[in-house]
């Protein structure tokens, strides 16, 4: 292996993230020209060309795709090496990528700032996507996803107990539009809708107690003048007496308390399963990883 075969590697993997010379150049301290020079030099090395440069974005060549692949997972394990390293007989330490949805901000949100001052030497950088993210391929340390949607392979530890979904409006819309009696009753409602990352529109789930003692799961696709892909931005709009909005319980909570959101249709919610945080299998778990889990079992389940 040649001396110089890693070098400017970490710089290519930085422009390819922020699809921009620029922003990786700020990110890495460093001016555009070095950023420039560093991959003109990467090019010639592998004999390709990696990227492909307009004036308004960059993006990948065929060649670079491939490279981009290989790249990020190499990386991704030389900084584990660095890491494991540095941990033995210290304190956890090292950067630590986590992949979350949206919908998780409010649970993690209220904690970030008591885990950076109990773990000052992690650096922990949440990535907000609401798709499934691949974390091994995509250079991640684990995910925070909803139960249900955890691949058995996984590692899974528990970041929040089960919750209920719940339909939630405002005082001032139920007043206009009438409160529903029934889940059928939304069909006349305006209903503010969340947009899946493959495309689809999400159906909102209903449970029913039958007179057999059975209980009847069922969904149904609503309609209204308002389709997102953020749901803090359905609160908001929930909020401003927009439509009706399907949302886990928890993370309406405090507003149904003020009385700022009212629910309805309690008695067809169904249970959630709650966000665990999840992470590939392997036989020794980095400090880092053990530090956050730790942290979380305290927020969870604090001593008294």
């Amino acid at each position: 292996m040649k001396a110089d075969l890693l070098n400017g590697v970490l710089v290519f993997i930085r422009v390819v993230e922020k699809r921009s010379f620029s922003g990786a150049a700020r990110e890495l301290g460093v001016t555009h020209a070095a950023v420039s020079w560093t991959i003109k030099r990467l090019e010639e090395r592998a004999g390709r060309t990696l990227l492909a440069r307009t004036t308004r974005s960059v993006e990948l060549t065929e060649a670079g795709e491939v490279f981009f692949e290989h790249a990020r997972l190499g990386v991704a394990h030389v900084g584990s090496a660095f890491e494991a390293a540095q941990q033995i007989g210290g304190r956890p330490s090292g950067l630590l990528r986590l992949a979350a949805p949206y919908l998780a901000q409010p649970l993690i949100a209220p904690s970030l700032v008591r885990f950076s001052a109990a773990h000052p030497d992690i650096e922990l950088e949440l990535d907000f996507v609401d798709r499934l993210v691949d974390i091994a391929a995509e250079g991640y340390d684990g995910g925070i996803r909803q139960g249900e949607m955890i691949a058995q392979d996984m590692i899974a530890v528990r970041l929040s107990a089960p919750t209920q979904l719940a339909v939630v409006g405002s005082p001032a819309y139920f007043e206009a539009h009438g409160v529903p009696k029934h889940p059928e009753d939304l069909v006349r409602h305006n209903c503010i809708r969340f947009r899946q990352p493959g495309g689809d529109i999400c159906r909102w789930p209903f449970r029913e107690d039958s007179h057999d003692s059975c209980v009847r799961r069922f969904d149904i696709a609503l309609k209204g003048s308002l389709i997102i892909n953020d749901p803090s931005l359905g609160v908001r709009l929930a909020l401003e007496s927009g439509g009706l909005l399907c949302v886990t319980l928890e993370n309406v909570r405090p507003l149904l308390e003020r009385g700022d959101l009212v629910s309805c249709l309690e008695g067809y919610m169904i249970d959630c399963a709650g966000f665990f945080l999840h992470f590939p299998s392997r036989s020794k778990v980095p400090q880092k990883m053990l530090a956050f889990i730790d942290f979380w079992k305290q927020e969870m389940y604090p001593r008294s």
